[in-house]
Order: C-alpha cells, then sequence, then structure tokens
C-alpha cells in the first residue's frame, strides 16, 4: 500500500475513533488543548500562509467531535495559539504546548487531542516531517508515547 494510501487510511480511522469518544470528550481541557494542537500542525514549518489558516479553520468547523463547542470560540482559541506561533515559533511553541498539556490527566483526551493533530495534518494529503515533529513532541508533552500513533 502506498503511503499515501496508509496516512487516508490512518486518518481515517482516527476520525471514526474519535467520533465514536465524541460525548466523552466535552471537557475544557480537551477544548483547549485540540486548538492548540490545530495550530502547532498549522504552523509546524514555522510560517502560516492564508490558505492553510483557512483550510485549518475550515477542519475545525466540520470536524464532528469539536462541534461539541461553539465554532466562534474554536476559531477564536485557534487564532490565539496561531498568533503566539508566529509572533515568535520557538517562544510560542513552549506556550502552546502549555495548552496542550491540559489533557494531560486524562489519558483519553490526550489521545484524541493526537489523533486530531494526525487528522489536521493528514487533511491534505501530506502529514510531512515537520507535522509529524509537532505531533510527536505534543505525544511527549502529553505522556504518550509516538509509536502508539506510529510517529
Amino acid at each position: 500500500m502506498a503511503l499515501w494510501d496508509r496516512l487516508k487510511e490512518s486518518a481515517a480511522t482516527m476520525q471514526t475513533q474519535l467520533v465514536a469518544r465524541k460525548n466523552d470528550l466535552k471537557s475544557g481541557a480537551f477544548r483547549d488543548a485540540s486548538m492548540a494542537m490545530c495550530a502547532l500542525v498549522a504552523a509546524a514549518d514555522g510560517t502560516v500562509d492564508p490558505a492553510e489558516r483557512q483550510r485549518v479553520a475550515q477542519l475545525i468547523s466540520s470536524n464532528e467531535v469539536l462541534q461539541n463547542f461553539p465554532a466562534d470560540d474554536l476559531r477564536r482559541r485557534f487564532e490565539a495559539n496561531l498568533q503566539k506561533l508566529t509572533a515568535d515559533f520557538d517562544f510560542g511553541k513552549v506556550s502552546v504546548l502549555q495548552e496542550v498539556a491540559k489533557a494531560r490527566k486524562k489519558p483519553a483526551e490526550g489521545r484524541a487531542v493526537v489523533q486530531i493533530g494526525i487528522v489536521i495534518g493528514g487533511a491534505d494529503g501530506n502529514f510531512d516531517k515537520d507535522e509529524q515533529a509537532v505531533v510527536r513532541e505534543a505525544c511527549f508533552t502529553l505522556g504518550l508515547p509516538p509509536q502508539e500513533f506510529d510517529l
């Protein structure tokens, strides 16, 4: 199976798992950590072009699991995290990873945050090395083994 096909299949499987746990993913910690993860993936290469920002914002608003939260609130949190990352990526990443860490207390939420990162990263068909690196770093922040997610 080609890498692209495996990536699509993995992202689809993770989205299915997320939807199955939708009712368990309603905490503020999950919301904050998810928006931080989305921003990390969007800015993984150190820049965010307007098309990428729009694509991720669209994915956030259309993701069934994230519909537990008001779309305007999610967008505001996503944009605030992006602003930190675009102002100074290295310094901003520390702050954004602190938001990701909010999901550490509940491993199921932490896993869901990582899965959202993978779904967002793979949405364009290219889960590149920079995106994989920030999701891997989030795994460490959450106390989860990256191998669990094939990272």
